[in-house]
């Protein structure tokens, strides 16, 4: 597509302000410019909001696209910083300090982590950029496959490109990694050739398909080959280091705290869910050790992976029903969510489950909820698919963890909000969420209480690993055999989170630290509101503003409730307004 449809598509910008200032619409046009630019330059993105102009490109995978969007990210942070908050509605001046937050963060990652020269992501790029045109309805099959067919012809130039960023010596584990999801990656391609034949495209729009799936293959075999290649002159390196890591923790908004308290967060939050699980292990069966409930516990599971996937629809299905029937939070009635299987390409970057959010701009959004069959088709895989981890990675994954609080954040108006990157909000609110429901006595029996607290204890063995492995503290194979002994979780498994973890610094941790805070702004609501406090009003709040870090969540109930005064005190006020940001 052209440059000039992309423009012409209708974006979403915030209601104007009860007192507008005279800076907003140029705020707001900036942020406008700036997502248009990025879903030009990044047709995925694109795809995964729900604009579909740019379905049939891959986009521009070479270093100097980077290094081009890396100068434009730059000159478009200095033109924010340029307005004068003085000319900005209170309103439009939050907005623009989540936009500096936004573009801090971003120009962070690109040119001083920089990642995206020392391992190559153009697999999952690609995998994406298919699954998600293939697998979301928003369009007839047969449209679909006809993107699907030119981004499939577009993949050799794409692959060609991506190889000028490796201008420095490779991480060998990383550049593994894209080896195992290069291999895996022409399944897609057959998928999507075969979906072709059941739906009976025309005879020359199959043929497409077929050849444009040949010309992938041969592209991937030969990309597949050039990475075989920089793996003897790779290097082990991967750590961020204490002086880096420091100044991403900084940046990441955190409340105030640094990785040394986040590390002693970590550490107490392991004892204790450890404390927690041998209580509810000896509720079970007090005659026998916990190792011992946990192995029973796992062996208690669907008797095929079809049947696994049905009790995790089942399962979110009733938590669904829980939160209306309970009046715990606002579900709305046009939400919609598919449960499938993890396709190959993401197995072994998701080794249990994971969460496509319901893309924003199309007419009939969707979430898909994956799951991962096995990370290594080991015959004891099914034990992670026991049904007291299948209601837990339910209520994390679906109800009312990430599909809820994404669905219900689709509708904020904010371009801003949408492209904030928050984990410890989107990720803490999955954890909240499981501990919340057994609060509220959803499956709060002694075997699910277990195992939620297995997963807190795998979140905690997060927290402590992401700090110390990127401090150099802790090596690849260490982190194996402590995550294995701390969890329980087959081998394959830990394997496969302890490798995610080198290269997302910050990320995983932000799962439990963000339930810590989550729960620290419960307990502050509940003591500021006292009597009028409703649990059900905090949380649709939350889900309102978005997915914002926690301490920008922090500030906009901080002014809601300074709103609320001067309302009840027939000062100036905007409680319906208040409601909305």
């Amino acid at each position: 597509m052209t440059e000039s449809s992309l423009a012409k598509v209708a974006l979403s910008r915030p209601e104007p302000a009860p007192r507008p200032g005279p800076l907003d619409d140029r705020l707001y046009d900036l942020v406008d410019a700036r997502f248009r630019r990025l879903l030009r330059d990044n047709p995925i993105i694109a795809t995964v909001v729900g604009i579909h102009t740019e379905d049939e490109r891959l986009g521009d995978g070479s270093r100097d696209a980077v290094l081009q969007e890396l100068a434009d990210e730059r000159a478009h942070l200095a033109a924010i910083e340029a307005l004068d908050p003085a000319g900005l509605s209170p309103e439009a001046q939050f907005e623009r300090e989540l936009e500096i937050h936004n573009l801090r963060r971003v120009i962070f990652d690109t040119d001083v982590h920089r990642v995206w020269e020392r391992r190559s992501t153009a697999m999952d790029s690609i995998g994406t950029a298919l699954f998600l045109v293939f697998a979301r309805d928003y369009a007839p099959l047969a449209e679909r496959l006809g993107a699907a067919a030119a981004r499939m012809e577009a993949i050799p130039a794409y692959l060609a490109s991506s190889r000028s960023r490796a201008s420095v010596p490779q991480v060998r584990l990383w550049q593994e990694l894209e080896i195992e999801s290069a291999r895996d990656l022409p399944t897609l391609f057959d998928e999507v050739v075969a979906a072709g034949r059941s739906a009976a495209v025309p005879a020359t729009d199959q043929a497409r398909l077929e050849r444009a799936a040949n010309v992938a293959r041969a592209a991937v075999a030969d990309y597949t080959t050039w990475l075989e290649g920089t793996i003897p002159g790779g290097v082990d390196d991967w750590e961020l280091g204490r002086e880096r890591y420091d100044a991403l923790v900084g940046l990441r908004a955190f409340d105030g705290l640094d990785a040394d308290a986040i590390l002693a967060i970590g550490q107490e939050q392991l004892a204790l869910n450890k404390e927690a699980r041998v209580a509810a292990a000896k509720e079970i069966d007090p005659t026998v050790d916990e190792a011992t409930v946990v192995d029973r516990i796992k062996t208690d599971h669907p008797a095929t992976f079809a049947e696994a996937l049905e009790s995790y629809s089942d399962a979110m299905l009733r938590a669904r029903q829980y939160l209306i029937d309970h009046d715990i939070v606002t579900v709305p009635d046009d939400e919609h969510l598919d449960v499938v299987e993890t396709p190959d390409f993401l197995r072994n970057v998701i080794p249990f489950a994971a969460y496509f959010e319901p893309p924003k701009f199309d007419r009939d959004p969707s979430g898909i909820y994956v799951v991962t069959r096995s990370v290594d088709a080991s015959p004891r895989s099914m034990r992670e698919h026991n049904y007291s981890s299948i209601s837990n990675t339910s209520i994390h994954e679906a109800y009312p963890g990430h599909h809820l609080q994404l669905s219900v954040a689709s509708r904020h108006p904010s371009l801003t909000r949408l492209t904030t990157d928050a984990p410890e909000f989107v990720e803490g609110w999955g954890m909240y969420s499981e501990l919340m429901m057994r609060e509220q006595g959803f499956d709060d029996a002694p075997n699910f209480r277990l195992n939620m607290h297995t997963d807190a204890i795998w979140r905690a063995c997060r927290i402590v690993l992401d700090v110390r492995m990127h401090r150099g503290e802790v090596g690849v194979d260490e982190a194996i055999r402590w995550m294995v002994e701390q969890t329980s979780f087959e081998e394959p498994n830990a394997r496969a989170e302890v490798h995610r973890y080198t290269y997302t610094p910050t990320y995983q941790l932000s799962y439990l630290l963000g339930r810590v805070l989550l729960l620290q702004l419960r307990a502050d609501e509940q003591r500021r509101l006292g009597g009028s406090f409703s649990l059900r009003d905090f949380h649709d709040t939350l889900l309102r503003n978005g997915s914002l870090p926690i301490s920008f969540q922090r500030r906009l109930l901080a002014a809601n409730g300074s709103r609320a005064s001067k309302a009840a005190s027939g000062g100036p006020g905007a409680l319906d307004r208040a409601a909305r940001a």
